[in-house]
């Protein structure tokens, strides 16, 4: 049954209270976290063209909207690799969020796990992967490829033994982007101690106390967790780096060598090419995420809605294709839905929410977006998300 009740004010904190939509949260985290952490979240590569066609795409389609259908007992849950999910999007994954709020990733995983909305733990994380599994076990686990084959089957192997059972390949970054963004605003690989870091400690005591101190008073400095089946380096060591090295040999056969390794389910995330695609699934992969990275990788990509009819045509209907990049609004997950997309994955909105207020906050903001869709899908005139497709959209002219 859907009619999702309104939050109410009375039993959010404060800190909630005038967060109304995904948009709200973004000002708020820029107020709470220092400008290094922030701008890692919010800068994209070189000049930001992609990170601006992510939104600006979502304009150009429209709502055709039927009327007087009976949609009282609508209902947003999806199915997705056998299992219901109670939304059409999940949370992306998103790397150093343990840095945006205390333990964020337990946070972001326990946060989905209570909606009933899948969560994907980032491979640049700085909470062991069996933490995380072990609070929220239905999270899914996304791998960045070590050098070589050998660490390549050592990661997997962890990854199965802490008992995820989807593991989602990022294959978007061969080497690391221009994000020129990065060194205006002091963040940097490995972090380094700055007087600019100090003076936004002192102005944001709630962070430095809530989060950076509080992590290494009980956890010690952070560390890279799940680069690799060993411990990764401290975030201000400099070898760290080798936790960043160029991914630009690697190639299919390594992804058919995943596929023979791995007995759960494997998803690709960062194609954009329908070629790819088809490639993935003749491969024996399970699912796609269609993805630009957020803007924060080839500056210029195109925006994966600009693909994604094209790439769900060449794959069939059966095959699930995952999006993100971009989705802020119920209305852009409900397009993306009527194009083809399986599910919809929103990464710096929950982020922020986290910095805000941690997992209220992160709730909060998943229950705003969970309202929107359902407020969209009966004026719409739909009941279930299956009932979505071209025909209620319009492609606007420019």
């Amino acid at each position: 049954m859907a009619n999702y009740a309104e939050p109410s004010p009375v039993t959010l904190p404060a800190a909630l209270r005038n967060m109304l939509s995904l948009h709200d949260f973004e000002e708020a985290a820029r107020r709470r976290l220092p400008r290094p952490i922030f701008g890692y979240i919010a800068g994209a590569a070189e000049d930001g063209a992609s990170l601006r066609d992510n939104r600006d795409v979502f304009s150009e389609y429209g709502f055709v909207t039927r009327v007087l259908h009976d949609v009282s007992k609508r209902t947003q849950s999806v199915e997705l690799f056998g299992q219901r999910y109670s939304s059409p999007f999940g949370i992306a994954p998103m790397g150093i969020n343990a840095l945006s709020t205390y333990r964020g990733d337990v946070v972001l995983a326990r946060a989905a796990q209570q909606a009933g909305i899948v969560s994907i733990m980032s491979g640049t994380s700085l909470i062991p992967m069996e933490e995380v599994a072990q609070e929220s076990p239905a999270t899914w686990f996304q791998a960045y490829l070590p050098g070589d084959q050998e660490r390549i089957d050592a990661l997997i192997d962890r990854v199965e033994k802490a008992g995820f059972g989807t593991l989602v390949v990022t294959v978007d970054i061969p080497i690391s982007a221009n994000r020129e963004n990065n060194i205006r605003t002091g963040f940097s690989t490995p972090m380094r101690p700055s007087l600019r870091l100090a003076w936004d400690g002192i102005v944001r005591p709630r962070w430095v106390g809530g989060t950076f101190l509080r992590t290494l008073l009980r956890h010690g400095m952070p560390h890279f967790e799940n680069s690799f089946a060993t411990r990764g380096a401290p975030i201000m060591s400099p070898s760290v780096l080798r936790d960043f090295s160029a991914r630009d040999h690697l190639s299919w056969q390594h992804i058919a060598l995943i596929r023979q390794r791995w007995k759960g389910k494997l998803v690709l995330k960062g194609l954009l090419h329908v070629e790819d695609a088809v490639h993935a699934q003749r491969l024996g992969v399970d699912g796609i995420v269609l993805s630009n990275h957020g803007g924060r990788q080839l500056d210029g990509a195109t925006s994966p809605m600009r693909v994604l009819e094209a790439v769900v045509a060449a794959v069939g209907p059966d095959f699930p294709v995952l999006i993100d990049s971009g989705f802020r609004r119920g209305s852009d997950v409900l397009k993306a839905l009527a194009l083809g997309a399986r599910m919809v994955l929103v990464g710096r909105p929950f982020n922020y929410a986290a910095a805000v207020a941690g997992e209220a906050g992160v709730a909060h903001a998943i229950e705003l977006l969970r309202d929107e869709v359902d407020r969209n899908m009966a004026m719409l005139g739909v009941s279930t998300c299956t009932e979505l497709g071209p025909q209620q959209l319009v492609r606007r002219s420019i």
